[in-house]
């Protein structure tokens, strides 16, 4: 990436595909969390990212600034913890559930919410339009919370195979996020997926069980998780991208509102 001075995506730099790859500097040789700055957001550069543990966070002035935090949260399935306050919500149905029923509704309420402390967003119009285009090729997905037919809470992130990296909430009635994350977070354990990549610490994600652990770690397990997934494919040549989309993507489809 060439040292320009510009905000948000670099307008020179080449579009990558879904298929194609950039390579990263490796996070383990840096001491600070942003590994790289500039390039763009298309759909090869993104998914590079987070194959390398990597992802973008950047304030709206800012060029593109792509991190690996040291240390790192995650929250592994024998992790999870539900409150009883929560189980109460759950159990009572307060909320319907759905999956990729609106991600643009989600997305767009991250980038909107007002967040005691902060005084914007990082969620951008390049990434809202970004983290779309991820959900249109079936790697991006939101789950959402819903009463009386209205989206009051949800999440998004990234799946690749056994691991999916969550990016952000919101919530416009108490626990509606909370029920939205905490559901998604039994049907991706369900789903062998072996572990929530939850990025920094925060006292919810703290209070769901997520833990902290050092880069170096994180990586260590990170390439230990998606190394089944190229062992599967590095063979396929001919279906190699067919098989790769179809692994990364899970098992999953549209997921009717659940009561």
């Amino acid at each position: 990436m060439k040292n320009r001075v510009i905000s948000g995506p670099d307008p020179y730099f080449p579009y990558l595909t879904e298929y194609d790859r950039y390579a990263f500097p490796p996070p383990d040789a840096y001491k600070d969390n942003i590994i790289a700055i500039g390039g763009n957001l298309s759909p090869g550069m993104l998914l590079s990212a987070y194959e390398q543990g990597i992802f973008p966070w950047y304030n709206p002035e800012d060029p593109i600034l792509w991190q690996s935090p040291d240390p790192r949260m995650i929250l592994l399935p024998e992790k999870l913890h539900i409150s009883a306050s929560m189980k109460k919500v759950l159990k009572k149905h307060q909320f319907k559930f759905a999956l990729d029923w609106d991600f643009s509704g989600v997305i767009k309420n991250c980038a909107d919410i007002y967040r005691p402390g902060q005084a914007g967003t990082w969620i951008t119009q390049d990434i809202i339009d970004a983290y779309t285009r991820l959900h249109y090729l079936g790697w991006a997905h939101s789950a959402e919370s819903y009463e009386n037919g209205e989206l009051v809470g949800g999440c998004y992130g990234i799946r690749l195979g056994n691991v999916f990296f969550g990016e952000s909430m919101f919530a416009k009635k108490p626990n509606a996020s909370k029920a939205a994350f905490l559901t998604l977070a039994q049907m991706l354990f369900a789903d062998d997926v072996a572990f929530i990549d939850c990025q920094v610490y925060t006292n919810h994600l703290a209070a769901f069980g997520a833990e902290e652990m050092s880069r170096k770690d994180f990586l260590v397990l990170f390439k230990q998780t998606l190394a089944p997934r190229r062992r599967i494919t590095q063979n396929a040549n001919a279906f190699h991208h067919l098989s790769d989309a179809l692994d990364r993507r899970g098992n999953w489809g549209m997921l009717s509102l659940q009561d």
